[in-house]
């Protein structure tokens, strides 16, 4: 059903560079500056999940630790997407 895909940087401190990288990134792109520290670790981390699950249904194989960046990178900007579309737009 499902592909395997592995992730796996290494431990808790690697996951937490992951994410903060990841968050960092995607908070670049699709806003054009950072969230913060704290908000861009946590889009990152969810980015992960959220990544992993959908790159699980089309990659086979260990990612490794830029692999893994690259794949909550992707997660994190559909979780900012989809905020996007469920929030208010800003007032002027």
């Amino acid at each position: 059903m499902f592909a395997d895909l592995i992730l796996h940087p290494g431990g808790v401190l690697a996951w937490l560079f992951v994410g903060l990288i990841a968050g960092w990134l995607a908070g670049l792109i699709m806003k054009g500056s950072g969230y913060g520290i704290i908000m861009d670790l946590i889009l990152g981390l969810l980015g992960a999940f959220i990544g992993g699950f959908l790159f699980g249904f089309f990659v086979t194989g260990d990612m490794g630790f830029w692999g893994s960046i690259g794949v909550a990178f992707v997660g994190a900007c559909i979780l900012i997407a989809i905020s996007r579309a469920f929030s208010s737009p800003p007032k002027v």
